[in-house]
C-alpha cells in the first residue's frame, strides 16, 4: 500500500511540474502545483492524498488566478 502511494505522489507531482512548464497560464500551473504540494502535504501526514490534491488545486488555481490578475 505504501508503494502505491509513493508512486501515486510522484506521478501526481510529475505530472503537476509538466503542466507547470507546458503551459504558461498562472491559473493552471498555481493549480498543478497546489495539487501536487496538497498530495504530498496529506500523504505526509497520514491524511488522504485526493484530498490533499484537490484542496490544493483549489487554493493554488485561485492563488495563480490572483496572479495572473495582478500581473498584468
Amino acid at each position: 500500500m505504501k508503494t502505491l502511494r509513493i508512486r501515486l505522489l510522484t506521478s501526481i507531482v510529475g505530472l503537476g511540474l509538466l503542466a507547470v512548464t507546458a503551459s504558461g497560464c498562472a491559473t493552471l500551473g498555481g493549480a498543478a502545483v497546489g495539487a501536487g504540494a496538497g498530495a504530498a502535504i496529506a500523504a505526509g501526514t497520514g491524511h488522504s492524498a485526493g484530498k490533499g490534491a484537490l484542496i490544493g488545486a483549489g487554493v493554488g488555481g485561485a492563488a495563480g488566478t490572483i496572479y495572473g490578475i495582478t500581473r498584468h
